[in-house]
């Protein structure tokens, strides 16, 4: 498949979970405890655990408002909506995006992830029934779907053994994590070295993607703001940003040299700018601080990171002169009230980039992350 000649992955395409989901896959242990998806509004992604509901209408009604201001005369999800967003309907979603590959991550899961102080059993259950659900959806068509696996983060053991499973069972591609840290332990702390060497050894990308929502550190990366418009606009880019960072600079990269990161539905085109102040406060002292690093946080970078471009992200305009063509990767964030799906390749195509540096992150970047054949 191609469009204007360019063939294209998704690199983070979202699948919108039934709402029913846990209670159906769930170890029927925790079934009177499995998340319950709320259907409020058309594409909502709220969740109810443990009697706390997570996540808001704004998800459904942006794009609804959206739909309404550009003078929209009908409704693009409503053959994905009546097959309830199945593996045929998101290929169907796909194929009219003009799309050949996808790796799936979440929407409810994103959200339930990010729940402070989540029971570690619980955590566990959620995660294995997940994957199952998503391992089942991606049967439609295992050529083009692939799955990015939950892990329960905050018991790093149990996250070890379901990425092992996922990945031998499963033939899955990635694990996701939320950028926005749990205990106040970064991502860069020892304590999670065993989660690293496990994704590396199997070849699995580690995928951070925030929720929009900073229920894990009230307060920050955009919550002390009462919009949506003023809290997502930080939500995405400034964890992603700390994790990022984690990784170069914190010396993740370093022990773990074959280990793939992504960072992804953050934008790019902050990453030259904190390249080059990471590199800055390096040569500043940090060198003394983390004397095991061997190299400046952007060689890390350019050697195992990769980052999500949007498809309208004009501001990227400079992005080929600073040397991160091969580390971007391209998403269409569907079907989230902020993607500009099934139009999102349309607005790729007229970026003010060159072709070259396109088929990189459309195609050839991809392939490398993912590690496809």
């Amino acid at each position: 498949m191609a469009k204007n000649g360019f063939k294209a992955i998704d690199s983070d395409l979202h699948v919108l979970e039934p709402a029913d989901l846990w209670e159906r896959y769930i170890d029927p242990s925790f079934k009177d405890r499995a998340p319950r998806g709320l259907a409020d509004v058309r594409r909502g992604l709220g969740v109810v655990l443990d009697g706390q509901i997570i996540g808001h209408a704004a998800e459904g009604i942006g794009r609804q408002r959206r739909d309404y201001a550009s003078g929209l005369q009908h409704d693009h999800y409503a053959a994905a909506e009546a097959r309830n967003y199945d593996g045929i309907g998101i290929l169907g979603a796909m194929d009219r995006e003009g799309l050949d590959l996808a790796v799936l991550y979440p929407s409810r899961g994103l959200l339930v992830v990010s729940v402070p102080g989540l029971d570690r059993g619980l955590f566990r259950a959620i995660s294995r029934a997940y994957n199952d659900w998503l391992h089942d959806l991606c049967q439609a068509n295992p050529k083009r779907l692939f799955g990015a696996a939950m892990v329960p983060a905050t018991d790093v053991e149990a996250s070890v053994a379901e990425a092992r499973r996922v990945r031998e069972e499963y033939q899955f591609k990635a694990i996701f994590l939320t950028p926005d840290v749990y205990d106040r332990r970064g991502w860069d702390h020892p304590a999670y070295y065993p989660l690293w060497e496990e994704c590396q050894r199997q070849g699995l990308v580690v995928g951070f993607h925030t929720t929009g929502t900073p229920s894990l550190r009230p307060g920050q990366a955009g919550g002390m703001f009462s919009t949506w418009m003023q809290l997502h606009t930080f939500t995405h880019a400034v964890p992603a940003m700390e994790a990022l960072a984690a990784f170069t600079a914190g010396g993740v990269l370093e022990a773990f040299p074959k280990l793939k990161v992504a960072f992804l539905e953050a934008n790019c085109s902050w990453v030259p700018w904190l390249l080059w102040r990471l590199d800055e406060h390096y040569e500043l002292g940090g060198f003394i601080e983390r004397p095991q690093l061997k190299m400046k946080p952007s060689k890390y970078f350019l050697r195992q990171c990769y980052v999500s471009i949007e498809c309208d992200e004009h501001s990227a305009k400079g992005i080929e002169a600073f040397g991160i063509e091969d580390n971007l990767v391209f998403s269409t964030d569907f079907p989230h009230p902020d993607s500009k799906w099934p139009f999102a390749l349309d607005s790729v195509l007229k970026l003010p980039l060159s072709d070259e540096l396109k088929r990189k992150f459309l195609w050839d970047n991809t392939l490398k992350l993912y590690s496809f054949s």
